[in-house]
């Protein structure tokens, strides 16, 4: 009879035992979570974040720029968000935009590293880097650009090389309805082929439509929550399945399309007479071959050139859309730019920039359509380097990312290229 009453009581205190450490430990991460996440005084507003997951359940990751429309109203042009380990500082109106990137902008020159970008791009190329590989890499690509026709008069015939083409192609479709996203595509990735690869694509050429697909796809991926929920819990979410491990297993797939055109490049190389940006940064890397400090190696040529396509197309090809789609909803818009169309350039020359001082009305409707169609209403994140007061608030350095909010009926904030890809909620006016 003892021993069981000893037995019994032996158990209740390894039970007690056993939930009071459960108890401290969970008072423990309480605590912990607490003190890590407190802000320092004069930080930004923000709606009030719940233990661990921070803010992550009072954004729409579909929509964010909606949702962030609400946060401004109510928190002002300056407010902070946190989602899991990632704090950010989301900045509004176009006076503080311009105090932030134009005054202060040395101040916010260094990029964030999220753990997806980490992980596919590991801080190489020209929009995910940073520090000494992002001065190289951006002053190398701009004065190879302008070297390849940027800017000049030789990339305007191409451009006017590659609309005949596109009309071409839409002739083919014999005046039936048809989905004009990747014909768009093809031609607008053909003008940053001709500068970065040496050449245009026909659209059924099956490599080229392959490249394209995977870009098409990388995008849609990219603004799935559970690349945003990877970017928050990597620890957690690099062990699940998900559409998050299906963006880096495309990233990768075109990260080798670009390698078999780079070893391709080489076959036939002269250094004497580079032909794209390929050939000049095949250049340069010789220059820099016994330097162990540069940033001129190959994975750098291949996420540059990948950041160079993705920049050359998807933005490019998506404003193109809108503008078709504003057309469609416009009509009588539509017929005052034809109507100037017709007069200016006629229908069988093709319109060039020296046309554009005599087209004020279809000028209007381009800067109007790149209004309504913002693209980018969340912008690039960037980092603040040092600490920053910005409209009396205070920034520590290092610790915020700082996103432009680019919405209209908002201002600006940094943040992901890849959730813009949907319509407002509701129908906008064009001005006329």
């Amino acid at each position: 009879m003892l021993a069981a009453a000893g037995s019994l009581v032996a158990a209740i205190w390894a039970a007690l035992h056993l939930r009071t450490l459960l108890l401290a430990a969970v008072i423990f991460l309480f605590l912990a979570d607490y003190f890590r996440s407190r802000r320092p005084k004069n930080f930004p507003p923000g709606p009030r974040r719940l233990p661990f997951v921070r803010n992550i359940f009072q954004m729409d990751f579909k929509q964010p720029h909606l949702a962030l429309q609400q946060l401004v109203k109510k928190y002002g042009n300056v407010i902070s968000l946190d989602f899991g380990i990632m704090s950010s500082v989301i900045i509004s109106s176009l006076p503080l935009i311009k105090e932030a990137f134009t005054n202060l902008d040395e101040n916010f020159m260094s990029r964030p590293i999220f753990p997806i970008q980490k992980h596919i791009f590991n801080e190489n190329g020209l929009i995910f880097s940073r520090g000494q590989t992002w001065k190289e890499q951006r002053r190398f690509a701009l004065m190879t650009l302008r070297n390849f026709g940027l800017g000049k008069k030789s990339l305007e015939q191409r451009i006017q090389e590659e609309a005949r083409h596109l009309v071409g192609a839409i002739r083919e479709e014999r005046g039936q309805p048809f989905d004009p996203h990747f014909k768009i595509n093809n031609a607008v990735s053909n003008i940053i082929c001709s500068i970065t690869f040496g050449e245009r694509f026909e659209y059924h050429d099956s490599q080229f439509q392959e490249l394209l697909k995977l870009l098409d796809e990388a995008m849609c991926l990219g603004s799935s929550p559970m690349v945003h929920f990877y970017n928050i819990f990597p620890w957690i979410m690099k062990h699940l399945p998900g559409r998050h491990q299906r963006i880096i297993a495309t990233w990768g797939k075109l990260k080798s399309q670009v390698s078999d055109i780079v070893n391709n490049h080489r076959k036939d190389w002269d250094p004497d007479e580079p032909r794209d940006f390929i050939d000049a940064f095949l250049k340069e890397m010789t220059k820099h071959q016994h330097k162990t400090a540069t940033s001129f190696n190959e994975e750098n040529l291949i996420c540059s050139t990948l950041d160079l396509f993705l920049a050359g197309t998807e933005t490019t090809s998506t404003t193109l859309r809108w503008a078709l789609l504003y057309m469609a909803l416009y009509p009588e818009v539509q017929e005052k730019v034809q109507a100037e169309i017709d007069r200016v350039i006629g229908q069988e020359k093709q319109p060039s920039l020296a046309d554009r001082d005599a087209m004020p009305y279809t000028n209007a409707v381009v800067h109007e359509v790149l209004r309504m169609g913002n693209i980018i209403p969340l912008n690039v994140p960037r980092e603040v380097t040092v600490d920053t007061t910005l409209a009396g608030f205070h920034l520590p350095k290092e610790n915020e990312l700082a996103l432009e909010n680019n919405w209209p009926g908002l201002s600006s904030l940094f943040s992901s290229l890849l959730w813009s890809k949907s319509l407002p909620s509701s129908r906008q006016s064009m001005r006329s």
